[in-house]
């Protein structure tokens, strides 16, 4: 089957290609991109005034299944992801069970290829049952095809057991994908210190966030592992970043959108769906977080999509789950706070989306160039539209954007060349 997608603005970070193009997907993958394509197709998409990307890449997303499907499944969770304009998605394995063995992840592709609308990478646990004290099989998860292993949700406390799992992920060609929280030092806190008094709830120092940031600085530096920083949020985990990357320290990192979108300032009051972990920083930090995107210290977006029940969140701050819903707001947000304003081109946003995070995952993706597959997102940037609960495809509808204005739609996403989302 031919698709034949005309005149849109072509970013491609791999080919360079910026401008006016044809896009023409045959058998699934780029057969041809020029300025103008005669042919036949039996599938049109008119394009005109919208960019076409690469297919998005989240590398930090909360799928709940299995074990808490009440929250997500493999098939709300891709079908959130498809409306977010994105291709491949990385699911954390803070799951019940832990993702933690090779059987798991297998067990887990194998449900994924029925129920999944775009390609998911299951990741692996660092430690058996998540639980700090003994190593998962990191190496037989690798060879099961998980990329790379994490401990999202907390921290390898234990430093001789976090140098023992880079020195194992580094001698299997894995990444690793750091939670860096020192748990003693949020000692119960739920929001940044800086409003905790003002809300009357438990605070967490950026330092709980920074030790250990440095610590598996240090253990990437000794061992030669790709560190993987998740949801960067304070200014100085920026700044050891850019020390480490001077220095030759195999890093890289992620910052999610609500992290350089909002502050403690916009915080309202009590309301549980501005609680996310790391918590919203102050507007300074913020500034921080939008520079280091800019200069490529940062190098990716990514959602840390954590949907809950509604019955969870509507609890206190104190007592609910951390987390936010974001796969259907992610690339909203970046066009509304980083394009528009002149922070990112659209080249940087398009590598910051999907052609970095496919060369940290070591993926054959994030790519428009011919001959590769055609994973595609098609969005109109001017395209203004409010965002609202009931038209949300994830299960969680956990988000303090509701209602929130944005820029930039998406109206296809494709996988393979195949219509996998389109706006109607």
């Amino acid at each position: 089957m031919k698709t034949l997608i005309k005149n849109g603005r072509v970013v491609d970070p791999a080919s360079g290609l910026d401008g006016r193009y044809d896009i023409l997907i045959e058998n699934g993958r780029i057969c041809d991109v020029r300025d103008h394509i005669q042919t036949t197709a039996q599938s049109v998409i008119e394009a005109e005034n919208c960019i076409v990307m690469p297919g998005l890449i989240d590398l930090h997303v909360h799928l709940r299944d299995p074990g808490y499907t009440d929250k997500e499944t493999i098939e709300t969770g891709t079908r959130a992801a498809a409306a977010g304009g994105f291709t491949t998605i990385c699911a954390m394995p803070n799951t019940k069970p832990v993702m933690d063995t090779p059987e798991k992840i297998r067990a887990f592709y194998e449900r994924a290829v029925v129920s999944a609308s775009v390609n998911v990478i299951q990741l692996g646990a660092i430690t058996v049952g998540q639980n700090g004290t003994e190593l998962a099989d990191i190496a037989g998860m690798g060879r099961a095809g998980c990329h790379a292993v994490s401990e999202d949700g907390k921290s390898v406390m234990d430093g001789k057991l976090a140098e023992q799992a880079m020195k194992t992920a580094a001698d299997n060609g894995i990444g690793v994908f750091a939670h860096c929280e020192d748990i003693r030092l949020v000692n119960g806190g739920v929001v940044n210190h800086d409003i905790a008094e003002k809300l009357g709830l438990p605070g967490i120092i950026d330092e709980a966030e920074n030790v250990i940031t440095a610590r598996d600085i240090e253990i990437a530096r000794r061992t030669g592992a790709h560190l993987h920083l998740c949801h960067c949020s304070t200014a100085g985990s920026v700044e050891l970043i850019r020390k480490a990357k001077t220095e030759g320290v195999q890093v890289t990192a992620e910052v999610c959108p609500h992290h350089f979108t909002l502050s403690t300032e916009d915080i309202p009051g009590d309301d549980a769906n501005y609680k996310m972990n790391p918590p919203l920083r102050t507007r300074e930090d913020v500034a921080v977080l939008k520079e280091a995107l800019s200069e490529g210290i940062i190098d990716t977006i990514a959602t840390d999509h954590a949907p809950h029940t509604a019955a969870e969140k509507s609890r206190s701050m104190k007592d609910a789950p951390f987390g936010i819903t974001g796969l259907e707001t992610a690339l909203g947000l970046a066009v509304t706070e980083l394009t528009e304003p002149g922070f990112l081109t659209m080249m940087q946003l398009a590598c910051r989306m999907s052609y970095a995070p496919a060369r940290i995952l070591g993926i054959e993706k994030g790519s428009l160039e011919i001959g590769k597959i055609a994973d595609v997102v098609i969005f109109d940037p001017a395209f203004e539209y409010t965002v609202r609960s009931e038209t949300m495809l994830s299960k969680g509808k956990n988000s303090p954007f509701i209602g929130r204005k944005l820029r930039g739609r998406v109206l296809y996403t494709l996988r393979a060349g195949e219509i996998i989302y389109q706006l109607r």
